[in-house]
């Protein structure tokens, strides 16, 4: 079947930068939120999955979503990143699918950013990144 906008396809180096500064703001402000507003929530996510101390694994996290975010908005370690928040994103998803009272997101929230992850995992950082294949 033929494509009904093709010449769209020249800016296809786009669509990984659309992906990753959006998914890096969302990062970025979920770090944030994890520091902050939403620490007791966390606080008690951690002790409930027996990360302890809590306190230790709410910064780290945190810390680890604002550095990562702010990579993915760069374009540096871009595949890296992406690996860390699949992952995160996973856990996240596993978490809300066994006790949904836990998690403050819905499901479908953490399965878009898992794969918003594994897209650009797999295609790279796209256009205006750091990042240089190989």
């Amino acid at each position: 079947m033929l494509n009904i906008f093709p010449d769209l396809l020249t800016y296809e180096l786009l669509s990984p930068l659309i992906l990753r500064v959006v998914l890096g703001i969302l990062f970025i402000s979920l770090g944030y939120l994890e520091l902050t507003k939403e620490k007791e929530r966390w606080l008690r996510v951690f002790e409930i999955i027996r990360f302890r101390p809590a306190k230790v694994w709410v910064k780290v996290f945190g810390v680890v979503e604002l550095l990562g975010g702010a990579l993915l908005i760069l374009g540096l370690f871009t595949q890296a990143a992406a690996l860390l928040f699949a992952v995160i994103g996973l856990a996240e998803t596993y978490i809300e699918w066994r006790a949904p009272i836990v998690l403050k997101r819905n499901i479908v929230f953490y399965v878009l950013v898992t794969a918003i992850s594994l897209s650009l995992l797999l295609t790279g950082s796209g256009a205006f990144s750091f990042d240089l294949p190989l």
